[in-house]
């Protein structure tokens, strides 16, 4: 799958010290795991849906809680855009809008293009 997402090398050093530092045994790969997560997030796919190149899905969804309840991701949005031109907006487009499978159905339900319930056509 030629269309997964990497992040470089240059791109990973410049996010290392946001990383927590490692107790104990040495973390999977965090390259591979961030890039992970952002390709999940980019592409609004569920973590079991990861491809197997990152890892297994558990790791990547671990990761991204753990370091989202310390703060890590916010504090790296916030240097990466305070870095920016404009100092005095911050904008994040995180707009994802999914339809129901049964949404294109709905037509000939009851209640359909009409708005009647069926119970009104018995009198």
């Amino acid at each position: 799958m030629s269309d997964l997402f990497w992040l470089s090398e240059a791109q990973m050093e410049r996010l290392e010290p946001f990383f927590p530092r490692s107790r104990g045994r040495p973390r999977v790969d965090d390259r591979r795991v961030l890039s992970g997560v952002i390709f999940i997030n980019r592409n609004g796919l569920r973590w079991r849906d990861a491809p197997a190149a990152y890892g297994p899905a558990k790791t990547l969804y671990n990761r991204w809680v753990r370091r989202s309840r310390l703060g890590v991701l916010a504090r790296i949005l916030t240097e990466l855009a305070a870095e920016g031109r404009e100092r005095d907006t911050l904008m994040i487009d995180a707009t994802h809008l999914k339809a129901h499978r049964t949404a294109s159905s709905l037509r000939g339900k009851k209640g359909g293009a009409d708005g009647s319930s069926g119970a009104a056509r018995a009198g």
